[in-house]
Formats: structure tokens, sequence, C-alpha cells
């Protein structure tokens, strides 16, 4: 008997086939509409304003400098009516006065935001927090009065003392000073950019603490949990963890300190003794900014002389916003990559 054999064909799987890309549609109300155009508003705003200020400073100060070309950041004499004018002198007493309050101002900001962040209890943190903050709204010619009636006389003794044993490095010693002196003359010592640096680095240090404080609030709590596991101390944990991970913090509110230093007005001017020398002497009586410069002499100034101040009101803009911009980018570099040594 014959028998049918059945033959049996495999099926063969279909092709596998890549899904096609969905398409994401964001369908945007009527308060995001509102809120983009705002924003975006905003942003144009600002920087609109910030191109008018520059190319307005530029227009009213360019018959000073089509006079002086690049001399104008090079003389030290002042006299515009006579076309013997420049910013060399004022711009290094500005650059000193900042300095000074910088260096004064870092260890203080640092200290008072690792204290917020990692020592002062949870309960007081908002009042420390507050307080800092609150130092940034005094006004500055508050500043400006306390440090020429309260500071002034009694850090005078301070400036002698570091004279004294510190004279012979030149940015310490004072002219006319006499150390051996039984009546010290005091005239000497006053109205320094020391005294001026002091009063600025008050003004500067809420702005430092609060990027500081900013910063070292993002470090991965992880990160400090691991150190002390580890059996790292408080101060070994901030400086494995919280100092590296916040570099560019630290960095960043300097800068922004240094910018406000550089810019900083009345406070320099009620306690600056204005003069147009070069001077690298910090404790010496006199010394100039260029703020301080424009605030004195524009109610007085000829046209020429208006356009004079212009143009050490555009130099200034220019360093300011150049140490603005650094510091952005390194506060903005602190909180998208930072990492730490842990």
């Amino acid at each position: 008997m014959l028998t049918q054999t059945e033959t049996f064909v495999p099926q063969t799987e279909p092709e596998s086939r890549e899904p096609d890309p969905r398409t994401i549609n964001t369908v945007r109300d009527r308060n995001d509409r509102i809120f983009r155009v705002g924003l975006s508003s905003t942003g144009i705003a600002v920087l609109a304003i910030m191109v008018a200020v520059g190319v307005f400073l530029g227009v009213q100060a360019f018959d000073a400098l089509s006079e002086t070309g690049v001399s104008f950041l090079t003389t030290t004499e002042w006299e515009p009516d006579r076309g013997r004018f420049g910013i060399g002198s004022v711009l290094l007493g500005t650059v000193l006065i900042a300095l000074v309050a910088i260096a004064i101002a870092i260890p203080i900001s640092l200290g008072t935001a690792l204290f917020i962040t990692n020592i002062a209890p949870a309960r007081f943190r908002g009042i420390l927090v507050s307080l800092v903050d609150l130092m940034a709204a005094v006004p500055s010619v508050v500043y400006g009065l306390w440090g020429l009636f309260f500071f002034q006389p009694g850090v005078i003794g301070l400036s002698r003392w570091i004279s004294t044993w510190f004279g012979w490095i030149p940015i310490f010693s004072v002219e006319g000073a006499e150390s051996n002196s039984a009546l010290p003359n005091a005239s000497a010592f006053t109205a320094s950019a020391f005294i001026a640096g002091v009063v600025v680095a008050l003004m500067v240090m809420p702005i430092q603490s609060s990027v500081m404080r900013e910063v070292f609030s993002q470090v991965p709590l992880g990160e400090r949990e691991g150190a002390f596991a580890l059996g790292a101390t408080r101060w070994g944990a901030i400086r494995v963890v919280s100092l590296p991970f916040a570099r560019g913090g630290i960095i960043g509110g300097t800068m922004l300190g240094l910018g406000r230093a550089l810019g900083e007005t009345i406070a320099v001017l009620l306690i600056i003794s204005p003069s147009f020398d070069i001077k690298f002497r910090i404790l010496e009586t006199g010394g100039n900014s260029v703020s301080s410069l424009i605030a004195l002499g524009y109610k007085e100034a000829s046209s020429f002389g208006l356009s004079a101040l212009m143009a050490a009101g555009l130099a200034l803009f220019a360093m300011t916003l150049v140490v603005n911009f650094i510091a952005s980018a390194f506060v903005a570099r602190s909180r998208s990559g930072a990492s730490s040594e842990a």
C-alpha cells in the first residue's frame, strides 16, 4: 500500500523592521506662550540696554578718544581743557582698591559660606542667610559714612603696624612715616586705598558669599557621607569633597565681587583723598578711582571734559563687563560639570 509523504516547508519569520520615530508635538497653551514671550523679551531687553549703554558711551567719548588715542590709558594727568588727560593713575588706583577688597573678602566669604552650609544648625541657616543677604541691601553711602567716621580712626594703628613691620615690601611702605617716632603722624595713613579697600570688601562680601553658598549646597550628599564613612573629619570632607566640587563657583563668586569692587563709587569717594600720582603704596594717603573721578568732575566739566569723563566711563564699563563675563562662565561651569576628588 502506497503512503503519501507530506512535505513541510518551514515558515520564515517576517523581516524585522525598525519602528518609525514618533513625532512629539508640543502643544503650548496661552500661559506657556505668554511666559515664553515674556522671558525672551526680558533677555533681549537686557542685552539691548547693555549694548545701548556701550554705544552711548562710545559716541560721547569719541571726541576725547580721537585726540588722545591709546595714550588715554597711560597718561596720568587730568587736564582735559589743556589737552593733557588720561586714566593711567586712576586706573591703577581702581585696580589696587579692588584687589585689596577681594583679598580681604575672599576668606570671609568662603568661611561664611562653609559655615552656613556645613556647620550651622539647620534651624539657624535661614536666619544667617537672611542676615548676609541683608548686607547687600545696605546703601553704599552708609558704608562710606561708616568707614569715614568710625572705621578710619580705628584702623590707623593697624596701618601703622603693617608699615612698621612690613615696610620693606614696597606696597606697604609709607613715605614720611617714622616708625620710631613717639608721636605718630596719623595723617600719613588716612584716606588711603587700604581703608577704601576694606570698606569695599564689606560691600562685595555678600555677593561672593551668596554664590559660594549656592555652589556648596549642590555638593552631592553621597560623596560627603562616603568621606565620613571612610573616617574623614569634617574639615577633611570639606577639603576633599566640597572645595574641589565648588572650585568654579568660588572663582566665579570672586570675579563677580571683583566686578562690583571695580565700579564702586560713593564709598570710595567719601574715604579716598583724590590724587593723580601713580602710587603702588596702599597704606599711604591719596589715591583715586575711575568712578570717583567721574563723580567728582561731572558737574564742573566743560563739553570736552565731559567727553573725557565719558571715555573714562567707557573704559570702566568694558573692564567690568569682561570681568563679569568671565565670572558667569566659571559659575555656569561649576553648576554643570563640577566634580570632586572623592
